[in-house]
């Protein structure tokens, strides 16, 4: 019978771009949502954070609060979060755990994959 081996606690991710990546991108891989906490030169071996919380970008506007415990969407076109799917465009990368309203230009996530 097939076994599993431990790797590592999964906190993070090994990444190598295509093109540079500063701190704070949002990288999406598929289903897979990350952030870079570091800058990752192209081609080199970076990590990419797939669990914390952070502060990402959000639209602002009528009707783009968030509220606490939302799951929140990133759209990769608009590079801010969100809390619609648009069936399927925008990738799920957490949960909000601070309420954000409309006027915040950022709102505070916890990654989960």
């Amino acid at each position: 019978m097939a076994t599993a081996t431990f790797v590592h606690e999964g906190e993070s991710v090994d990444y190598t771009p295509g093109s540079d990546v500063a701190a704070g991108d949002v990288v999406v891989q598929e289903d897979l949502v990350a952030i870079a906490k570091t800058p990752i030169a192209s081609g080199a071996l970076g990590a990419l954070a797939v669990t914390g919380v952070f502060d990402v970008p959000k639209a602002t506007g009528v009707g783009e609060g968030i509220a606490a415990g939302a799951q929140v969407y990133w759209d990769a076109a608009e590079g801010e979060a969100g809390t619609d799917a648009e069936a399927g465009a925008n990738k799920l990368m957490g949960k909000a755990v601070q309420a954000a309203g409309d006027d915040d230009a950022t709102v505070r996530v916890r990654l989960s994959q």
